[in-house]
């Protein structure tokens, strides 16, 4: 039960021999003594090895949830879910997937979750040859996992692959990966209403490379983590700070991919602002500075009257996928929805404005400061429209609401 492959149907392919790869694990630091496999009905109809931690079990706070691939039942982590927040969490297991350049991605596999070991001159270490992905599983009632579009990730990780000269497993391949891991963590999903998955698949040049080029090898590996709110005020107004001296990304450059280098350059703007007690920074463009682009991780949206308008995607903006979402479900309520130039003078003027993101979802903004001026929205309060939006998006992806747009993938 110990072996590294335990999804039905992936094989070892020598993924994490020495002989081939600049990547492997170090040997997790998961005592694993503590984990017992459940019965074996469970496992031949989930088709994958599931674990629970002796530790947790009698424990006062452990919940038990019906499995909805056996008859049985199966412990949830011992977490406090009540008060989950959103930070890294160890789970059991995690995905990877390789791909020399020039080849196409092989089967990949489980593995126990631990650490990884790249080689000095790694591509992605030296040069920053990497992507990531974002998306979250949630928990039913009836105890089935739900997936939000993940086939949209799978596509925009392409595209970014695409942009940064790397390989990129199929949609197919990506999608299945991404079910595989969450089916594998299953226990570390959140009990519904408390929180979600978060599923955060990274593609990086693991091959080692001297000078400046793409890197000979590539890894996709895919882990989760439980979390509660991106922001800790949860639904509750974020404060944010237009940023007019730094900027996040310039036409030409990376900021319309998931590139690993477009988080790190706005975290200068993004502790100045927090140390001052704002929640974020939001950025202009980087030629006229008087247009909006986005938050340090979110796409940003005003509302006036029955208007919602958001900075068109013009390569410098990353096309979020629940940016995408939301102006679906606006326009399907008889909103008007315009993608376009939207300047500061006409973000001071709105009657609301808020953030999307997969972290976040919709985060309503309270104020806006701009060069000493502080403008608030809505009496400090959450605005009707984004609360409607909020409330319409989060209950498709909960399994609360029918899915009327086929966006959902339900894990049985």
């Amino acid at each position: 039960m110990e072996s590294a492959a335990v999804f039905s149907g992936l094989h070892h392919n020598h993924l994490l021999s020495p002989s081939r790869s600049a990547i492997k694990l170090l040997p997790p630091s998961i005592d694993k003594s503590h984990f017992v496999p459940l019965p074996l009905k469970f496992q031949n109809q989930s088709h994958f090895a599931t674990y629970i931690d002796n530790s947790a079990i009698n424990n006062g706070n452990t919940l038990r949830v019906a499995s909805p691939a056996s008859d049985g039942t199966f412990e949830l982590a011992d977490i406090d879910w009540d008060n989950l927040g959103f930070g890294f969490m160890p789970t059991d297991y995690m995905y990877i997937m390789k791909c020399f350049q020039g080849e196409n991605f092989s089967k990949g596999e489980l593995q126990r979750f631990g650490n990884i070991e790249l080689s000095p001159s790694a591509g992605i270490l030296n040069y920053g040859q990497g992507l990531f992905e974002g998306l979250k599983a949630y928990r039913k009632h009836d105890a089935n996992i739900l997936l939000f579009r993940p086939e949209e990730n799978a596509m925009r990780l392409k595209m970014g692959a695409e942009r940064m000269c790397m390989p990129s497993p199929s949609v197919e391949q990506f999608v299945e990966a991404v079910k595989a891991t969450v089916l594998a963590n299953e226990r570390w999903i959140p009990p519904p209403g408390k929180g979600s998955l978060y599923i955060r698949p990274l593609l990086m040049g693991s091959g080692a490379v001297l000078g400046l080029a793409p890197a000979p090898e590539y890894t996709l590996l895919i882990y989760v983590s439980p979390v509660g709110n991106y922001f800790k005020e949860g639904l509750a107004p974020i404060n944010l700070i237009v940023e007019t001296e730094m900027h996040r990304a310039t036409p030409g450059g990376t900021g319309g991919v998931k590139t690993i280098g477009n988080y790190a350059a706005v975290l200068k703007a993004q502790s100045a602002a927090k140390a001052k007690g704002y929640s974020d920074v939001l950025y202009l463009d980087s030629v006229q500075k008087r247009y909006l682009e986005e938050v340090s991780s979110c796409n940003v949206f005003i509302v006036k009257g029955n208007l919602i308008v958001t900075p068109a995607i013009k390569g410098t903006i990353l096309p979020g996928i629940t940016r995408k979402s939301i102006i679906d479900v606006a326009l399907s309520q008889g909103f008007q929805v315009e993608e376009r130039l939207v300047s500061v003078d006409e973000l001071l003027d709105a009657d609301e404005v808020f953030c999307t993101g997969t972290a976040v979802v919709v985060s309503p903004v309270g104020s806006i400061t701009h060069q000493g001026r502080r403008v608030t929205y809505g009496n400090d309060g959450v605005g009707l429209v984004s609360q409607q939006l909020y409330s319409t998006l989060t209950s498709l992806q909960m399994g609360l609401s029918e899915d009327k747009m086929g966006w959902i993938v339900e894990l049985k």
